[in-house]
């Protein structure tokens, strides 16, 4: 009897190892010459069916989050069908997503030249090696050109009139005020109008600038209402101050406004032909800009902005820039008389003001006053009255004559488009499908803001049913953080100040979210992972590291990473220590490698320093790559706002999901899918696929 059920097993096993090559033949997703070998005779090649195997847990390792599972599978399928370019392609991007950015390069350009991927995968090589020669120095001075624009009519149906001053937002949306329409609107990435506000209970009287106080409320200044308003971030009316008059703290036509690092308020008061200055309560203070020994005056002052200690002034009627201290002591010209015709709003942009001028965009570096033209908007009838930087890398401009609002992109983002990459794809419910995709610039900037109107989904070219945005990783509030503690001798001097750091990093993540804790010794160690609230007491004297002259920062920065990856989308790493580093701290992985891995799976790196000493260009190199800031434990302010800063940082990753309508052959087939992105003029594209669960 034992003896029969072994035989019937046995042939069971065979039937089913016969039923799966043939479901392998008949829906492998290989085309090489290899993989095709003896399907006219209803079978294939044994080594197509081992690579078809190794392909499905390789690309099943890769949504999971592991890549070097995923690169040592790929490699295996490789190995029976070396030729095969699908195997290719997803072996470069393991490869991409675990840092080694030129080892994917070199699989792309093998499946590239052998004709394989079209002008998509030509697009990703190009992309890709260029930002490994570029850095991200986004606020050079560079051309910009139309990518799109928000006009102040459609048809017959006026949507603004005259805007004149413009705020991005962090989300993608942007605040503008309108001159001729007297009112407040907010605008999503696509241009759609979904708020607007009137102001005051006696509505806006002529509203002329807007700017985002330090507080995160939005100052408001109206020209013939003499008066600055403060608004909440979500656009409600707060308050108001200033009054029309030539004493303290009145204004005549104010303008344009600025705001300090200590709260004080800048604004330029037109008809008194000075700057007036507010407390961060609106309280008068003084004013400045009247003529003087060595000073002429101010004569019809326009656009303002504060950089430390200096505040810039621009004067509309003699083409210049003036400079004065914060205490409102003239010291000199940045730009001379007559550089511009009618400057009128200036905003900060890195070490440069951005300046209006007519029709024209400039750059004046803060220190030398050199000017580089940024935008020409062409001989039509045209006032640019105010331009800023958003969050996606843009330009913004205000176009008071020819009432619109341009977007100015750079000539090579216009070119080569978006680069749009399918995280994830998650199908354990299919046939619901929900994708993880994540939509940058050409320069690793995220693109924010994005809509369900922006994405198409499609299957093998086909399109699928209920289609929907479930989520945009931008509005999370939440973050998981690794924290790594410098275990050098150099650092065991400072353990308060390293047991600060953890303790408020700890309680500004207001108990939500993941916290680790990794020491980085010679070798690293996790020494601690769950709620933020269990580091509250966390003390040095508990840690199982010990001491190491020799610390590997690499290998830590490695492992606080792999527990990342997984986690929330808003993700960092808080390098917290002396700043100073050992000749063997880069040893296993170069800068490079760890910089496109800490990119590749969109995990920032930031750095607390518990000395007054700059830190190593290394860590300063790691920080700036990453979107990553720099802090002093005792800076006045804490470093309660590096949880903050983490949560701020823009995430370009959308959760899309949808029904599949594709046949999974038992869940052996490989299934298609493909996204496509457009905004404004530009696009991107990618294309990947899934396996749905066996059945």
């Amino acid at each position: 009897m034992e003896s029969k059920k072994l035989f019937v097993k046995k042939i069971f096993s065979l039937c089913l190892i016969f039923v799966c090559g043939f479901a392998f033949a008949q829906n492998s997703v290989f085309t090489s010459p290899e993989a095709l070998a003896e399907s006219s005779t209803g079978s294939r090649a044994a080594d197509a069916g081992f690579a078809e195997q190794e392909f499905r847990r390789g690309v099943q390792a890769y949504y999971r989050g592991a890549y070097n599972d995923a690169v040592m599978e790929f490699e295996k399928a490789l190995s029976y069908l070396p030729s095969e370019n699908i195997i290719l392609e997803w072996l470069g991007k393991a490869y991409y997503k675990a840092g080694l950015e030129g080892v994917a390069l070199a699989q792309w350009n093998i499946a590239s030249d052998n004709g394989y991927g079209g002008l998509l995968l030509k697009n990703k090589i190009e992309i890709v090696r260029e930002r490994r020669i570029n850095d991200n120095n986004y606020d050079s001075p560079i051309k910009y050109t139309e990518s799109g624009s928000y006009p102040g009519r459609n048809g017959e149906r006026l949507i603004f009139s005259q805007p004149v001053s413009i705020l991005p937002n962090p989300d993608g949306s942007v605040w503008v005020v309108a001159y001729g329409s007297n009112e407040l609107l907010r605008m999503d990435v696509n241009g759609f109008v979904y708020q607007r506000s009137n102001g005051p209970l006696t509505g806006f009287d002529r509203p002329m600038d807007i700017i985002r106080l330090n507080d995160g409320n939005i100052l408001i200044c109206e020209f013939a209402g003499d008066r600055l308003s403060v608004f909440s971030d979500k656009g409600k009316y707060l308050k108001s101050f200033g009054s029309k008059g030539i004493g303290l703290g009145q204004v005549i036509g104010p303008q344009y406004t600025a705001q300090d690092e200590n709260g004080n308020i800048y604004v330029t008061d037109f008809g008194n032909c000075r700057v007036n200055v507010f407390d961060s309560e609106g309280q008068a203070l003084f004013s400045f800009g009247q003529r003087l020994e060595g000073f002429d005056g101010l004569t019809a002052p326009t656009g303002i902005a504060v950089k430390g200690d200096k505040v810039f002034v621009a004067d509309a009627v003699k083409g210049s820039i003036f400079m004065f201290d914060t205490a409102g002591n003239y010291t000199g010209l940045l730009c001379l008389d007559k550089t511009f015709i009618h400057p009128e709003a200036m905003r900060l942009w890195g070490n440069y003001l951005i300046v209006c001028d007519k029709n024209k965009i400039y750059s004046v570096d803060c220190e030398s006053g050199s000017v580089f033209e940024n935008v020409n908007t062409g001989n039509a009838p045209s006032r640019v009255t105010c331009a800023v930087p958003d969050v996606n890398g843009n330009l913004l401009a205000t176009d008071y004559t020819s009432n619109e609002i341009y977007v100015m992109a750079k000539l090579s983002e216009l070119v080569g488009g978006l680069f749009v990459q399918i995280e994830r794809v998650y199908a354990e419910n299919f046939p619901k499908v929900t994708l993880e995709v994540k939509v940058e610039n050409r320069h690793r900037q995220s693109v924010v803001g994005l809509k369900e109107n922006n994405f198409v989904v499609t299957e093998n070219k086909g399109g699928v049913l209920d289609y929907k945005m479930t989520g945009a990783s931008s509005a999370n509030k939440v973050a998981d953080i690794t924290l790594v503690i410098d275990r050098s001798p150099e650092s065991a001097r400072y353990e308060e100040a390293i047991e600060t750091a953890v303790h408020e990093i700890a309680r500004a993540m207001d108990s939500k979210g993941t916290l680790r804790i990794v020491t980085c010794g010679q070798v690293p160690v996790q020494e601690y992972e769950g709620s933020p609230s269990g580091a509250y007491k966390f003390s040095l004297k508990a840690v199982k590291n010990p001491l190491s002259p020799a610390c590997s920062v690499d290998l830590a920065v490695r492992l606080a990473s792999n527990s990342l990856i997984n986690g929330e989308k808003k993700r960092a790493i808080v390098l917290i220590g002396t700043g100073s580093v050992s000749p063997a701290a880069f040893e296993k992985y170069g800068l490079t490698d760890l910089t496109a891995y800490l990119n590749n799976n969109s995990i920032i790196l930031s750095s607390v320093l518990v000395c007054q000493q700059a830190a190593s260009k290394e860590i300063d190199y790691l920080c700036k790559n990453t979107d990553g800031k720099e802090y002093y434990v005792y800076m006045s302010q804490g470093i309660s706002h590096v949880v903050k800063d983490i949560i701020d940082t823009p995430s370009g990753i959308y959760v899309l999901s949808y029904k599949s309508s594709l046949p999974t052959s038992f869940g052996l087939k490989y299934l298609p899918v493909e996204v496509e992105v457009y905004l404004m003029n530009r696009s991107g594209r990618d294309d990947s696929g899934y396996f749905a669960p066996l059945q």
